[in-house]
């Protein structure tokens, strides 16, 4: 857990559900550009498969930030399962809200998910996509020391236009 000036970071639990769901919501609403999954989608879904995918597994680690004790971002990261990709991890879902923006929440998951891929032995290399709107989060990662490896043309369409989605890894031998 960490905890820095009024902001507190840790690992979700089922209970976390309904504040998790709320989040991820608000998330997909403010944001749709930022995601593969609508919010049409995710509402969709009951609260016991929320909490269901909450508890952490050796492999799927869900993260919280907390300001003065309400979720206000939230990531998770994945590590590979498959034997030739069980060197990789990848970061997903991440989401703050925006009256929380500003106030280094996103930075604290970043740094939250880096260490836990640094925790998982053997796990060399750290990945997510962002698609080509956001500039923010691009920059966010790259103060993180993530690099852009690559971008995919043509790789998501919302409201029937086309978006890039730019790659970005960070070496965790480094």
């Amino acid at each position: 857990m960490l905890e820095a000036s009024g902001l507190t970071v840790r690992v979700l639990t089922a209970a976390d559900a309904p504040a998790y769901r709320d989040v991820r919501l608000a998330g997909l609403r403010n944001d749709p550009l930022a995601f593969i999954t609508t919010a049409g989608e995710y509402g969709a879904r009951p609260l016991a498969e929320v909490a269901a995918r909450l508890d952490s597994t050796s492999g799927v680690v869900n993260f919280g930030a907390f300001l003065e004790g309400s979720l206000v971002g939230i990531l998770t990261v994945l590590r590979e399962t498959r034997p030739a990709l069980a060197h990789r991890a990848e970061i997903v879902g991440v989401s703050v809200l925006t009256e929380a923006r500003g106030r280094g929440v996103g930075a604290a998951l970043v740094a939250a998910g880096i260490a836990q891929a640094r925790a998982w032995p053997d796990v060399t290399s750290l990945h997510l996509a962002v698609t080509e709107t956001q500039g923010a989060a691009r920059r966010l990662y790259g103060r993180h020391g993530f690099r852009l490896w690559g971008t995919e043309p043509d790789a998501v369409r919302h409201g029937g236009r086309v978006y890039a989605q730019h790659h970005l890894w960070l070496s965790l031998n480094e």
